[in-house]
């Protein structure tokens, strides 16, 4: 993934994100109950295989669903009451358990 990371021929939607002193790889944050924060040297590509465009080179990208801005986070998730936490299993097995 190579996407233009450095001063010139930048701008916000061109792909182009930050001053790049040295190629920094891609690390994925997952905060709870939140967005996935991608930082480092990436691109977003959209179904059709053309790039998604950001201005920022952190981005926080959607895993509830209801953002109005995806791929990218809008906050949304705090107000649907999104959670990453599997749910407890419950204490009773149900029919048919030993």
């Amino acid at each position: 993934m190579t996407p233009t990371v450095g001063h010139e021929g930048g701008g916000p939607g061109t792909g182009a994100v930050g001053p790049s002193a040295a190629a920094e790889p891609p690390r994925i944050i997952a905060y709870p109950d939140g967005p996935l924060l991608v930082r480092g040297e990436f691109e977003i590509v959209g179904p059709d295989g053309r790039p998604v465009p950001r201005s920022r080179r952190t981005v926080a990208l959607c895993r509830c669903g209801v953002s109005s801005i995806k791929p990218y986070c809008d906050g949304t998730h705090r107000l649907v009451g999104f959670r990453t936490d599997p749910p407890e299993p419950a204490d009773d097995a149900g029919p048919g358990t030993p």
